[in-house]
């Protein structure tokens, strides 16, 4: 008998799709949500918690947008760019400018950049390339731990600290050999300053910067590592021209990484910076951020107009963090992606 015979005249031939198939089709709500066909009770109450956990986050983003945007709107239809370009902050007689703000947290931000990528990536090419295992794993986990402390802590530091410290040692020396000739040196020596909240800054980002540019540099294909050893480099030598090179976009995400976090850093920077809404080229006088004004000023805020360009303000700042932490996860994923292939 041939078993691939034609089946008799009237009777169906049954295929995999006829039998398993329901009728009608699987239908959309089973399409969405495929694990009511399998497992037991628990496999699908986790699926169902994992899936609305997956949309909660996006509506809650949307949601947020939607808030601060509602909330700012009086105060964008009333100053419009203008807000951005104006210098003068004066609440009684309700004229509002951001400019000091958004000066005071991009000059303190790129400050910070500024002293912690060279610290953090000297840090994480020592850990990975040079230290020995049973000394990299205690400096690892002692540099991670400074992300554990509070931001206030770390403010706190800084008023005991490290003002004093900047104030005697090194502004009011700058102050008087320099301060006449470079503008970033001229004035009084407060203490309280824009180096101060940019030397706070670096130290806060350091763990994440580091730890990052870690990550991309174990990700450099070890047989890149291995030729350029072959080939007579030094330990050295396949370091900074093999494994730097490969892991620089990862590394520049990290940075960027380090920058959103300065962005949006409030209690420590707050502690420490003056919080005087001026425009100044000299690192020795006081500041604002975005984030401090916010801070210090939210619930002061009396009138209408007042609070919605406290919320315009949050809405720049919010806005920027975002595009900068888009910027940075791409740049580490596309080194990730790399190492992996």
């Amino acid at each position: 008998m041939n078993p691939k015979a034609d089946p008799p005249v009237g009777i169906p031939e049954a295929t995999p799709a006829s039998v398993s198939a329901p009728p009608g089709g699987p239908g959309p709500f089973r399409r969405l949500f495929p694990s009511r066909q399998r497992g037991n009770v628990q496999d699908q109450v986790y699926g169902f918690a994992l899936k609305g956990f997956g949309i909660l986050l996006p509506v809650l983003f949307l949601f947020m947008v939607h808030r601060i945007g509602t909330s700012a709107w009086p105060a964008i239809q009333t100053f419009g760019w203008g807000f951005i370009t104006s210098q003068e902050w004066n609440p009684v007689l309700r004229d509002f400018g951001a400019l000091p703000f958004i000066f005071g947290t991009i000059v303190s931000s790129f400050l910070a950049l500024a002293i912690a990528v060279p610290l953090a990536v000297g840090l994480a090419i020592f850990l990975t390339e040079l230290a020995p295992r049973w000394l990299a794993g205690p400096v690892a986990f002692a540099t991670e731990l400074l992300a554990a402390i509070p931001s206030v802590v770390y403010g706190l530091w800084g008023i005991f600290v490290l003002v004093p410290f900047l104030r005697f040692t090194i502004q009011e020396p700058l102050s008087r050999r320099f301060g006449d000739t470079i503008p970033f040196f001229e004035g009084p020596a407060y203490g309280f300053s824009m180096m101060s909240g940019a030397v706070i800054l670096s130290i806060m980002i350091i763990p994440f910067i580091s730890a990052v540019t870690r990550e991309v540099l174990v990700a450099v294909p070890r047989e890149q590592r291995e030729a350029a050893l072959a080939l007579g480099a030094t330990r050295w030598e396949m370091t900074w021209q093999v494994a730097l090179p490969y892991a620089a976009p990862g590394i520049m995400g990290g940075a960027i990484l380090g920058l959103g976090r300065a962005l949006g850093e409030t209690m420590a920077i707050t502690m420490v910076i003056g919080n005087r809404p001026d425009i100044s080229a000299s690192l020795f006088a006081p500041g604002y951020t975005m984030a401090s004004v916010l801070a210090n000023e939210f619930t002061e805020a009396t009138g209408a107009l007042y609070l919605s360009a406290l919320m315009e303000i949050a809405l720049l700042l919010f806005g920027i963090t975002i595009l900068v932490n888009i910027a940075a996860q791409f740049l580490v994923w596309r080194v990730s992606r790399r190492g992996g292939s």
